[in-house]
């Protein structure tokens, strides 16, 4: 996608289908059963690539937080329409990254603060050096050498770009 926005190349096409199959692996080895929970909108694309390589039993639902990439204090309502009942189970909360990990960790405490599940945990294809702590299991891919802003894959600029194949740099 030719735009002056999209910058340097940072994790291709196969690197990222690499990164599934790494996230896949771990979690199979890990879980015999779970209710997975898609961040939505960022977290689509990494969870529908995920589930496909999952081979224990799951369940799906989403959960929502809107915020700006990169914002660590959003305070934005945590939208979740609960279809699936998780009390008493692993729960695997999936998106596509954690970039400060401030929204992430507002969601893993509203869930676990309202629901009795048995596990939580986050499966990301990356995540940040600067992130804040969550105190729950992550699995992940790549760990990014900087927080450069990135664009693709789920992630958006100005809620565009989500829907490049590939992560990039962002060019302000």
């Amino acid at each position: 996608m030719k735009n002056k926005h999209v910058g340097e190349l940072v994790l291709s096409k196969q690197q990222i289908q690499e990164g599934v199959k790494i996230v896949a692996e771990k979690l199979n080895a890990q879980f015999h059963n779970a209710v997975i929970i898609c961040v939505v909108p960022g977290g689509i694309l990494f969870t529908a690539d995920l589930v496909r390589e999952l081979t224990f039993d799951l369940c799906m639902d989403y959960i929502s937080c809107p915020h700006t990439p990169g914002d660590s204090n959003n305070s934005s309502e945590i939208v979740y329409h609960q279809n699936i009942s998780i009390k008493g189970k692993d729960v695997i909360v999936i998106d596509d990254a954690i970039e400060s990990g401030g929204t992430m960790k507002r969601l893993i405490k509203h869930l676990s603060d309202n629901y009795e599940v048995k596990s939580l945990s986050i499966a990301t294809l990356f995540v940040k050096p600067g992130r804040v702590d969550i105190p729950v299991d992550q699995y992940f891919a790549y760990e990014m050498p900087n927080d450069d802003l990135l664009v693709g894959y789920g992630l958006p600029w100005q809620d565009k770009f989500r829907n490049i194949p590939y992560v990039s740099k962002l060019v302000k």
